[in-house]
């Protein structure tokens, strides 16, 4: 099923795993994929191997397995920088042969040798090849705080509509920490025409280290009622990890009284994690659209 098809009257569950490394046991990510599916997610999505769209052979398959073997939509990441079009074809095709619907189309990290060597130097121009050469469903990323690269939120906004215009079904969007930012940004987007569903990424803090790598690499903002927590619950791993739980719990809770179109959780392959926000919202997230009555079970 394409993506796009999902949104409507209800309120779109999806997650993001991520493959295993080359020297890892490959069995860990279906192990991790049995818990998974157990949420019903309307999609998952599988991230590219490091190094971009060379080394992703294990997301192809991975994708592919999950709609032959959990009966569960997909979604492909493809990063396109250093990328050529004869390597696009190449991967495009077999994500084709494998069934693959739909593609999250991104430009990826710039590689650390000075010149790009490929096709490609953004996303909107890999959407606009694969939407000239192929029926996927596309889809896009976001940044409700302003892309690191980007000059200011007009000009973010500018690129954003242009790439949406080149083909674009659906946005997921990078990870925020402070709600305001999403409902600031989904207005603007309305203000400019940008009239397709966007997905509120949401990524859970259970690590102090990692989303202080995080909020530095994304230029996120860290709420003071966050930082609070960290500080508070530093050198207690669980206690942590509980208190992440809780606050992504309160995050969605409000972005759904509030009609988000969807939320795409970062798993980090933690299927306990996911379960627990999972749990606390559901009630929320079977709910349709148009119910006045929010129910939560905590």
């Amino acid at each position: 099923m394409k993506t796009a098809e999902l949104f409507g009257n209800k309120t779109v569950f999806s997650l993001e795993i991520f493959p295993p490394s080359p020297d890892s046991d490959e069995s860990v990510i279906y192990n991790t994929l049995d818990k998974l599916t157990d949420i019903r997610p309307d999609f998952i999505s599988v991230t590219y191997g490091a190094g971009g769209g060379r080394n992703g052979s294990n997301t192809i398959r991975i994708a592919s397995d999950i709609i032959s073997k959990y009966n569960t939509t997909s979604v492909a990441h493809l990063p396109c920088i250093d990328l050529t079009k004869a390597e696009a074809v190449q991967i495009l095709d077999s994500m084709k042969e494998h069934g693959i619907e739909n593609i999250l189309a991104l430009r990826g990290d710039i590689p650390d040798h000075a010149e790009v060597r490929g096709d490609f130097t953004h996303a909107d121009e890999l959407v606009t090849f694969i939407r000239e050469n192929y029926d996927f469903n596309i889809i896009g990323a976001c940044y409700p705080e302003v892309h690191p690269e980007s000059k200011n939120a007009i000009d973010d906004l500018i690129h954003l509509k242009y790439k949406v215009d080149c083909g674009v079904d659906h946005l997921i969007t990078q990870l925020f920490l402070d709600n305001r930012h999403f409902y600031d940004f989904r207005e603007k987007t309305q203000l400019a025409g940008i009239n397709v569903p966007i997905e509120a990424g949401i990524m859970p803090v259970t690590n102090k280290k990692q989303i202080e790598r995080m909020v530095k690499l994304c230029g996120v903002e860290l709420p003071m009622k966050l930082v609070r927590m960290l500080e508070r619950y530093d050198g207690d791993p669980v206690a942590l990890r509980d208190a992440g739980i809780a606050y992504a719990a309160d995050q969605i809770t409000d972005l759904l009284a509030e009609g988000v179109d969807g939320i795409h959780l970062y798993t980090m392959n933690d299927p306990y994690i996911a379960h627990r926000i999972y749990d606390a919202v559901k009630n929320i997230i079977s709910c349709p659209k148009c119910c006045n009555e929010l129910k939560i079970s905590v």
